[in-house]
């Protein structure tokens, strides 16, 4: 295939970015389809799926060539056609072999791009740690550009885009390639604490006066930080929970609804915790925090808009409901023959940071990547068809059940989950 030159001119193919992508998708649904085709051996002439993989990840090579090209557009189009690529499809045999390349280019983005250039790279650099899933791969990449992500998101004349993309991204990226000793975990916290807690009110009990686009940052750190809290033993809850719950009551307070409601769910989900820790933990002043969340599943004020107020209330009934009687909405998410139930606020957490991130993937992931089914307690993946599980899965499977690394993490989430040790 043609390679677009170093001046952002497309090549003689002159296919558009778009016409990439789509090409890219169709790819993978004639690679399934061929599966198909061959399982029912209806005799025709069979689809040569070698053939269409190797055409796919010629594409794929090119909008990774792209990421290097002087032309942001080219190279923006090329990170928008590598998410919908990376979301849609398990890619680890050909991402193993190429992230360092990748991770460079997006390095590049993150140290020299705009801030849309910026955001769209934090958030692929996240997909890619999803695919490696999380072993020594994920780590490294981390490591690598862990300093980049905590530049930008302390950097006040960023763009607020690019701030919010790389706390997703630090909090994703930290969750699936977190080491034992826990230092990363511990250094992460730290920086979407110094982030969020801008919001905190002063010592008079006033919450302070935010720039545009300033609350939905917050959002993101504090969505981020709550994912890192679910790996925190019980030692490291407690002190979280006596400095953090006061101050989150007082953030209800805040004018912006979706900071609002991303309180609420962190103060479901911290007191979720501290009951796991303790049955007879209770929130301090419960009396006054019910009484606060009422009013918001109830809050009728006719100055807010109708889609905010309908979902401000459908979340604060839930919020309300679990902090009087520990109940819990369950939801039942299908995908391929299988489902999983989100019958808590640590599960539900988990789920929605994978979901904001691999999009309308994320029940293909959840079918197939068996880092997502190990945090999800699914087994490994269920083959339908033997000459997938050949040619695609086997190699994927054994790398990661058997990394070190990915032991590692494992390890350090069956430890936090059961509460019987201290790793910070």
């Amino acid at each position: 295939m043609a390679q677009g030159n170093k001046n952002g001119v497309k090549g003689e193919s002159g296919a558009s970015e778009d016409e990439l992508t789509s090409d890219i998708l169709s790819h993978y649904s004639s690679a399934s389809e061929t599966a198909s085709v061959q399982e029912e051996g209806t005799g025709g002439e069979q689809v040569d799926e070698q053939t269409a993989q190797e055409e796919t990840e010629d594409k794929l090579k090119q909008c990774i060539d792209n990421l290097m090209d002087k032309s942001a557009k080219t190279r923006l189009a090329a990170l928008a056609s590598l998410r919908q690529a990376f979301s849609s499809r398990l890619l680890y045999d050909f991402l193993t072999e190429r992230r360092l390349t990748i991770s460079d280019c997006l390095e590049r983005s993150l140290k020299k791009g705009s801030g849309e250039e910026q955001a769209a790279a934090a958030t692929l650099f996240a997909l890619l740690c999803i695919q490696l899933g999380g072993g020594d791969e994920a780590e490294e990449g981390f490591k690598m550009l862990q300093p980049v992500l905590t530049n930008i998101l302390n950097d006040d004349s960023a763009s607020i885009a690019a701030r919010q993309s790389c706390a997703r991204a630090l909090g994703m990226c930290c969750y699936v390639s977190t080491a034992e000793n826990g230092e990363d975990l511990i250094k992460s916290l730290a920086l979407l604490e110094t982030i969020f807690m801008s919001s905190y009110a002063n010592r008079e009990g006033a919450l302070p006066t935010l720039k545009p686009g300033i609350p939905g940052l917050h959002s993101a750190a504090l969505q981020a930080w709550s994912l890192l809290v679910t790996l925190c033993p019980a030692s490291r809850l407690t002190v979280l929970l006596d400095l953090h719950l006061p101050k989150l009551q007082e953030c209800l307070e805040s004018n912006d609804v979706n900071y609002r409601i991303a309180v609420g769910e962190t103060i479901a989900l911290l007191v979720e915790l501290g009951r796991d820790i303790d049955e007879g933990f209770e929130v301090e002043d419960s009396e006054s925090l019910c009484e606060c969340l009422k009013s918001l599943a109830t809050d009728g004020n006719k100055h807010r808009a109708k889609n905010d107020r309908r979902k401000q209330r459908s979340i604060f009934r839930e919020v309300l409901h679990y902090i009087e009687s520990e109940d819990f909405s369950e939801e039942k998410i299908r995908f391929g023959l299988e489902s999983i139930y989100i019958d808590g606020w640590m599960r539900r957490r988990i789920y929605d940071a994978f979901k904001d991130i691999l999009e309308s993937g994320v029940r293909h992931h959840l079918q197939f990547n068996p880092l997502l089914r190990d945090i999800f307690g699914l087994g490994a993946p269920l083959i339908i068809d033997p000459t997938v599980k050949a040619n695609k899965i086997s190699r994927f499977e054994k790398h990661l059940f058997n990394s070190a690394a990915f032991k590692a993490r494992t390890k350090l989430r069956s430890k936090v989950r059961d509460k019987r040790a201290d790793v910070m």
